[in-house]
């Protein structure tokens, strides 16, 4: 390796941090000065007024029974919300950048399914788009990173995290979320 050429490593004593891989391409680095971690300063990342109705926002999408309400209430909040799209109860936007979500027509978004588009971590914030394809399907309490797509057609598992891309018309479950096989699918029925 020589001087200057990128490792895809960022260091900041005593943390290292890996930030290659297809997910990662996606996300925009915000450093945080100072000797606090990068939450302490939120409110220089996001107005506190924005994000408080933001939240109460999603609050009131998280309890209402009816999906016309929720995919109304959430693209006001800068959510792109296809036609059709059904918001679990529970299910989760991320409350401080929720105009970083973009969920195609007929997905479904299970019940207390998260989609963060955004993760505070120690030296550094970071932001990242997340879309969720047509007729794709996020299961109960899967969590998705922001800088994920899940493709088209797609089905993520209950309780799944999912750190990287799906691609179309592919099932995957687990922490993290990896592709079932054909006898993963299988066995899965029985």
């Amino acid at each position: 390796m020589t001087a200057g050429e990128p490792t895809g490593l960022i260091t900041a004593a005593p943390y290292t941090t890996d930030v290659s891989g297809p997910r990662h391409d996606g996300l925009t680095q915000h450093p945080t000065p100072g000797p606090h971690n990068s939450l302490f300063p939120w409110p220089d990342a996001k107005h506190p007024l924005r994000v408080m109705v933001n939240y109460v926002v999603i609050l009131v999408c998280r309890i209402s029974p009816s999906l016309r309400l929720k995919n109304w209430l959430l693209s006001r909040l800068g959510v792109t919300v296809g036609d059709g799209v059904a918001w679990g109860l529970e299910s989760t936007p991320d409350v401080f950048w929720p105009e970083l979500i973009t969920v195609e027509d007929h997905a479904i978004i299970g019940y207390d399914a998260t989609l963060l588009c955004h993760e505070f971590l120690q030296d550094e914030y970071r932001t990242g788009e997340v879309v969720v394809g047509e007729r794709a399907m996020i299961g109960a309490g899967a969590i998705v990173l922001p800088g994920v797509e899940i493709g088209a057609g797609a089905q993520v598992a209950a309780n799944s995290l999912v750190a990287d891309d799906v691609p179309p018309e592919t099932t995957v479950a687990g922490v993290p979320a990896e592709p079932l096989g054909e006898d993963d699918a299988a066995t899965d029925g029985t």
